[in-house]
């Protein structure tokens, strides 16, 4: 959790040194400006890393610290192909990329220093894309599709077998795997199959490739368009941005904010420029209210390095300190002109009354007082990347506009509130289905309330909130359901 009190500065350690800060190994000029490295942290450890960083810099590559789109070779270390395509699917989400990195084993850089170049990548050296992978993508389209029908039904159906899929620990590889899986029923299991024997579900590609499934999914990626909205403009003849265009006075002001920055807002938001708005945020709030905190959440909280939006959680020690913060906080940024749309929700949540109604609503929505806006990420000076170490090292635009929304709760709610906006969708699903189901309790970013004694149970974290479902608790890492 972001805290408004700074924190003592520390000198750089060895492995910060060898990571590219004074006094260690003065990087060599660039000798191969086409060749981006990002080495993954997981199992070659923060120091090792930090270490094989320095070296590879002293030889003239370029390793950048955190990923971006920039990167051409991602080396990791004791990972199967299954791992690597897993966390490749983390990092580019469910839109994927135009260009996916290659996935290259420890063994390619190693021979690489030990000859002062890179060498020929071979068939050893990589680290494929499991079949895995491909039969969730399709599963996951087919959801997509039918949530555009609005059959929830059949899209939950679908996403639920995807979900198995992103959990088994490696790729299926035969039919039998399928066995005792549970949320596979006869269709996933024939879109699987055909997968496995062919490479690609013909069902599949006749969704993609049709234009209704296209128009669709370009319109509801359109920021404040749903699917019937998207359903009625298509019924209309309306297929392109350009028809939408035309057609200004069918459009709301959330309409016209997301039309006219798509090109921004349908690429992803990478982590360090996640981090770069987090301290936008953090010092306009500072600015209105010192000790408030502001906590990222969403996918970013759960470890994911791009998201397509950036969700922020504030509140304040004292009860009641946040009430009234955002107009004041957007006032604050609008004044620096950072505010491109905004869309503020005052509080109206009441009592116990309204937990009970909106739990047993099953609804995702809360009553928080929130924003939902879009805010320009300015570019960063030169000096910034060279000190950070972060993000891509020419930057190519003056700026970005960027999907923030921004959320807040008083303390007394706040870990049900961080449960909440954590996600992912389907987790928060799950859970909320088990705390009816099997603990008789009402779950939602609220509270959660005992219906038949008519009580809230109070939490102070996360933990407090698994411990009284029973449950073991599960860090957000492993949300991503």
């Amino acid at each position: 959790m972001a805290s408004g009190v700074p924190r003592r500065r520390r000198g750089p350690g060895r492995a910060e040194e060898a990571a590219g800060g004074a006094p260690g190994p003065a990087p060599a000029p660039l000798r191969f400006p086409g060749l981006i490295l990002y080495l993954a942290e997981r199992r070659l450890g923060r120091s090792r890393r930090a270490f094989l960083t320095g070296l590879a810099r002293a030889k003239g590559f370029r390793v950048d610290q955190a990923y971006s789109p920039e990167v051409t070779h991602v080396v990791m270390e004791g990972c199967s192909a299954a791992e690597a395509s897993s966390w490749l699917d983390r990092v580019l989400g469910p839109s994927g990329a135009p260009q996916r990195p290659l996935l290259l084993d420890i063994s390619w850089f190693t021979e690489s220093m030990g000859r002062g170049e890179p060498v020929p990548v071979e068939g050893r050296h990589c680290l494929g894309v499991p079949l895995a992978t491909k039969s969730q993508e399709a599963l996951e389209t087919l959801a997509e599709a039918a949530g555009f029908e609005e059959s929830q039904g059949r899209s939950l159906s679908f996403r639920r077998a995807a979900s198995v899929l992103r959990a088994l620990p490696g790729p299926i590889t035969s039919m039998s795997q399928l066995q005792g899986l549970p949320h596979f029923g006869d269709h996933s299991s024939r879109i699987v199959q055909e997968v496995l024997e062919h490479g690609v579900s013909r069902e599949v590609e006749r969704v993609k490739q049709s234009e209704r499934y296209q128009t669709m999914k370009l319109f509801t990626q359109i920021f404040g368009v749903g699917v019937k909205t998207a359903d009625r403009w298509y019924r209309e003849g309306l297929w392109t941005l350009d028809d939408l265009q035309g057609q200004t006075r069918k459009l709301s002001r959330q309409q016209e904010a997301g039309i006219r920055h798509f090109e921004d807002l349908s690429t992803p938001v990478w982590r360090h420029e996640a981090d770069a708005i987090q301290r936008i945020v953090e010092e306009a709030v500072w600015q209105v209210l010192p000790g408030a905190t502001v906590t990222m959440t969403g996918g970013f909280r759960r470890g994911k390095l791009q998201g397509h939006d950036v969700d922020f959680l504030i509140t304040h020690p004292v009860e009641g300190q946040e009430a009234g913060l955002l107009p004041k906080v957007m006032g604050h940024l609008e004044s620096q002109g950072l505010v491109r749309y905004q869309h503020t929700r005052n509080n109206h949540y009441q009592d116990t009354k309204d937990l009970d109604h909106m739990a047993s609503r099953n609804t995702c929505m809360d009553a928080y007082e929130s924003c939902f806006s879009i805010l320009w990420l300015p570019k960063p000076s030169p000096s910034f990347y060279q000190k950070s170490g972060e993000g891509p090292k020419e930057p190519i635009r003056d700026g970005k506009a960027v999907r923030v929304d921004l959320v807040v709760a008083p303390i007394s709610q706040f870990a049900f509130a961080l449960l909440g906006w954590t996600g992912s969708q389907h987790f928060e699903r799950e859970l909320r289905r088990f705390s009816r189901a099997e603990k008789k309790l009402l779950l939602n970013s609220h509270g959660l309330y005992d219906p038949e004694k008519k009580e809230s149970l109070p939490a102070t974290s996360e933990e407090d909130i698994f411990s009284h479902l029973g449950l073991q608790y599960i860090t957000p890492e492993q949300r991503n359901a």
